[in-house]
């Protein structure tokens, strides 16, 4: 299981590929979930309206079978796979890359597609934030009072951030770790006789 991807944190600025007369107008975008990718391409529909095709292709999680690409009406595998090739390329993940194409007179075949789509998509990215995303898992360390100090110690010493805390006639805190060493945590903490951590589903 990976702990980390690389994603995107905003919206990037509109960029613009011209080949042969055809404008490549490249968009990327932060994505959630997989429902909202009409949602981010309806707009462009609307700024670009002499646009033929809206292709794209988005990527979600850490593992690399969460995807899909469209050609949006150009010939198979002539748009989407090359945009989502640069998608795989950065190793990004929760992304959606939009090209509008609006048609400038001269067919360009499938490998002049190809070719397009991949920088048009190539240059939107150039110009994206890019930042880590820790996948992570929650663990409950359940405790009292005396053995405060040496969780805090415990978490500090780790870097694990507090997700919550209750603190009443006895102790409880919720830590995120990384979500492969989970099981591991919760075994370390458990050997913190009589502090008790519970691996969180």
């Amino acid at each position: 299981m990976k702990d980390s991807y690389k994603t995107i944190i905003s919206p990037t600025e509109e960029i613009l590929y011209k080949d042969r007369g055809s404008k490549f107008y490249g968009y990327a975008f932060p994505l959630i979930n997989d429902e909202d990718v009409n949602d981010l391409i309806a707009p462009l529909r609307n700024k670009h309206p002499k646009a033929g095709h809206h292709c794209y292709a988005w990527k979600l999680g850490a593992d690399d079978n969460n995807y899909r690409a469209n050609d949006d009406g150009e010939p198979s595998h002539s748009a989407g796979d090359p945009i989502l090739g640069q998608i795989n390329s950065y190793e990004l993940s929760d992304i959606l890359v939009v090209v509008s194409r609006i048609f400038g007179g001269t067919k360009l075949g499938v490998g002049g597609l190809i070719s397009a789509y991949r920088e048009a998509a190539k240059i939107a990215l150039d110009t994206a934030s890019i930042r880590l995303r820790t996948i992570t898992a929650d663990v409950k360390i359940s405790f009292e009072y005396p053995q405060m100090s040496q969780v805090m110690r415990f978490i500090d010493e780790n870097n694990y951030k507090i997700i919550s805390q209750e603190l009443t006639a006895s102790c409880e805190i919720t830590i995120a770790v990384p979500a492969s060493q989970q099981e591991k945590v919760t075994a370390q903490i458990n050997k913190m006789y009589p502090i008790i951590a519970i691996a969180v589903e």
